[in-house]
């Protein structure tokens, strides 16, 4: 079986190469958080794009790895999150906003207080062939959208 690559896949190309990061988070309990590092993206074959973090606060260091692509079959794009400091398996689907400038993914996860699950939206945001940002939200019992990371990845060199 082989997938052509579409304009989609192209779009991922732009988040290709090396990168340094700070991100702005709020903690379950409301304190904020500055976290900065690195990030390392690259294309697996033409049709998947992988980007692999490192990064921290202080003594507190993690890593992570994100996959995205776009399923054709789905017309929508696809990923996967895993993170060093946690143990969900963040699956992602979305689409382009109408701008054409942004992928806003949505995915299911555990609520910060443990007591059950509640949606999440990523949104990867192209600024210019040097800056993206990502911001990472999550809906409370009322269907309001909280913002609990954001964050800004800079190209290096």
């Amino acid at each position: 079986m082989s997938s052509n690559t579409s304009e989609p896949h192209q779009w991922l190309e732009q988040l290709v190469g090396q990168w340094t990061f700070h991100h702005e988070c709020i903690n379950p309990d409301g304190s904020k958080m500055q976290v900065d590092g690195r990030v390392d993206c690259r294309m697996l074959g033409n049709l998947w794009l992988v980007c692999e973090y490192s990064g921290g606060s202080g003594e507190e260091q993690w890593s992570s790895i994100m996959a995205l692509g776009y399923d054709t079959a789905k017309s929508a794009y696809v990923g996967s999150f895993v993170a060093s400091m946690m143990d969900n398996l963040w699956l992602y689907q979305g689409d382009r906003n109408e701008a054409g400038n942004a992928v806003v993914l949505q995915t299911e996860g555990p609520k910060f207080d443990g007591s059950g699950t509640c949606p999440y939206r990523d949104t990867i945001k192209i600024i210019d062939v040097d800056c993206w940002q990502m911001t990472s939200e999550m809906q409370d019992d009322d269907g309001n959208w909280i913002c609990f990371m954001n964050g800004t990845q800079q190209r290096d060199g």
